[in-house]
């Protein structure tokens, strides 16, 4: 009779840690999802213009701006999985289920098990974001950016405007083709000053060449003025061919920014390079704000968990709570963010962005551990435990 009584017990458990954990679930996906395409379409809107303007493509669009989403959830599902307890809780109590729960013998940290188990879900997920996909799409977005700054610098020219290519080089084109196909072309290459050179062609058009992109020029004229004597030579054209840009560099071969950079990368940078010995606390840094930021949702939550779990029943709801959770979170956040700063400048200092997550978390749970419910501490012993019945 006494197993029967532990396993209906057991089941009831796990039927409420389910029901609790699954209404957290779905508040959690619901508000990420929100924050996500809130900051995805801020993000995207720097992107519109080339659209627009300069020509850039659908595809390179959404692949430009998807490749930014692991940046934004390593800041966003800690907020989103802290505003889901908040919620869900705060909805147990005025409906008065927490009371019944307390009422049957449930301790604190049973109530607050199935917000545990997301957080620690949320922080596993935090881990791999920050350690993989968060450099692996920043690189892969730099890679294209650089791709296209230095072996397409055509795709930012703008029609109807002077656009400066390069240092010295200003081109203008009336109208563009996403072919490359060019109609009214004006050159100024002002890279030797005393002999500045103009170009102006009716029509042509963009290729690829060995020293980088170029413009075969259809009819028309190459101007040239000697700033010593201020004799102008023009000469007449059917087909001219001008570079207007550089040759194409290997993304590979370029200096990696922290973001762009895997762990090992981070906390070892390479002795022999000397721009990351120059940068040595910003990479160092960054390694250990990878590894610290993972700890938030667990200390987010713990800070929810903690302030109302610890109230007495109030069916007008928790809101001056809430506000203080809040101010918490917004100061843990802050603070982290701070510490990173004060990394940078002082490297020994980094375990504090360490010490701010971890700090939280044991303080509330020690706070947890010794919570008594007012007005429910002698039913909860009587019957917490089935055997006793």
């Amino acid at each position: 009779m006494t197993n029967g009584r532990r396993d209906d017990y057991s089941d009831k458990m796990k039927k409420i840690n389910w029901y609790i954990f699954r209404q957290l679930l779905v508040a959690t996906i619901i508000v990420a999802s929100t924050l996500t395409c809130m900051v995805w379409l801020t993000q995207s809107l720097k992107f519109v213009e080339m659209i627009v303007n300069r020509g850039l493509s659908i595809t390179l669009f959404l692949n430009l701006t998807i490749l930014l989403l692991p940046s934004f959830l390593a800041f966003i599902l800690p907020i989103a999985v802290f505003t889901s307890v908040m919620f869900t809780y705060n909805r147990l109590i005025i409906d008065s289920e927490l009371v019944v729960m307390r009422a049957s013998g449930y301790s604190h940290f049973m109530i607050a098990r199935p917000a545990l188990l997301l957080a620690t879900i949320t922080t596993i997920t935090c881990f791999t974001i920050t350690t993989y996909f968060l450099p692996a799409s920043y690189r892969e977005f730099k890679d294209l950016q650089f791709s296209l700054r230095n072996s397409l610098p055509t795709m930012l020219l703008q029609e109807g405007v002077f656009n400066h290519v390069m240092e010295g080089i200003t081109v203008y084109i009336r109208n563009k083709k996403s072919t490359g196909e060019l109609s009214v072309i004006i050159i100024h290459d002002a890279r030797l000053i005393e002999k500045p050179i103009t170009m102006m062609a009716e029509r042509g058009i963009i290729s690829s060449g060995a020293k980088g992109p170029r413009v075969m020029m259809i009819n028309g004229n190459r101007q040239q003025v000697d700033s010593q004597n201020g004799r102008l030579s023009l000469l007449y054209f059917d087909k001219y061919t001008f570079d207007i840009g550089k040759k194409t560099k290997d993304p590979i071969t370029r200096w990696r920014e922290p973001r762009e950079r895997y762990l090992p990368n981070l906390i070892n940078p390479n002795p022999n390079v000397q721009q990351d010995m120059q940068w040595y606390n910003k990479l160092v840094t960054e390694g250990h704000h990878r590894l610290s930021m993972p700890l938030l949702p667990l200390a987010f939550t713990f800070v929810g968990l903690a302030l109302l779990l610890s109230g007495s029943f109030n069916r007008r709801g928790q809101f001056w709570r809430i506000f203080l959770a809040i101010g918490i979170i917004i100061l843990l956040e802050t603070s982290h963010l701070g510490f990173k700063n004060l990394g940078e400048k002082a490297i020994h200092l980094v375990f504090l962005m360490y010490l701010v997550p971890m700090t939280a978390i044991l303080i509330i749970t020690y706070f947890l551990c010794n919570l008594t419910y007012k007005g429910s501490a002698s039913s909860s012993k009587n019957i917490s435990d089935p055997d006793q019945k």
